[in-house]
């Protein structure tokens, strides 16, 4: 059996691309202090009279978890706040690479949804979004 080495994901000078249109978009990166693509499977169990079982799993669902910084005050084009709330039901096309300038860059289509508006006073309001997503799709 082979000994497998590991080069461990770290988020360092991220890219966050979100558009309208499938190419292109801005960088949010500035905005976001986190995403994670996460996937969802449900298990099927079913028992029969004879003490017998079946077992399978559904095929994954995926959502994309973003955690932001909230800014009103930016034009309505240069802040994630405002973009998500304008564009509420819309896909969006999103393009995260954990790591600029080299890695996987993983893409996705997900529907827009508003984040909260406002926080704790003396600290900087910060918001986090659940978009239901389309499977990741990656590329070097």
């Amino acid at each position: 059996m082979a000994t497998l080495d590991i080069q461990p994901l770290v988020m360092l000078d991220v890219i966050c691309n979100i558009s309208l249109a499938p190419t292109g978009g801005d960088d949010f990166s500035k905005h976001l202090d986190a995403v994670t693509l996460t996937p969802t499977a449900s298990a099927i169990t079913w028992t029969g009279l004879g003490k017998n079982t079946f077992s399978a799993t559904q095929t994954a669902t995926w959502s994309a978890v973003l955690n932001y910084a909230q800014d009103w005050e930016s034009a309505v084009d240069e802040s994630l706040s405002r973009f998500l709330f304008d564009n509420e039901g819309v896909t969006l096309y999103i393009e995260f690479r954990p790591m600029r300038g080299a890695g996987t860059t993983w893409t996705i289509e997900a529907t827009a949804s508003p984040g909260a508006i406002g926080g704790t006073v003396g600290a900087v309001a910060t918001a986090s979004v659940t978009l239901g997503c389309t499977k990741p799709v990656p590329s070097v």
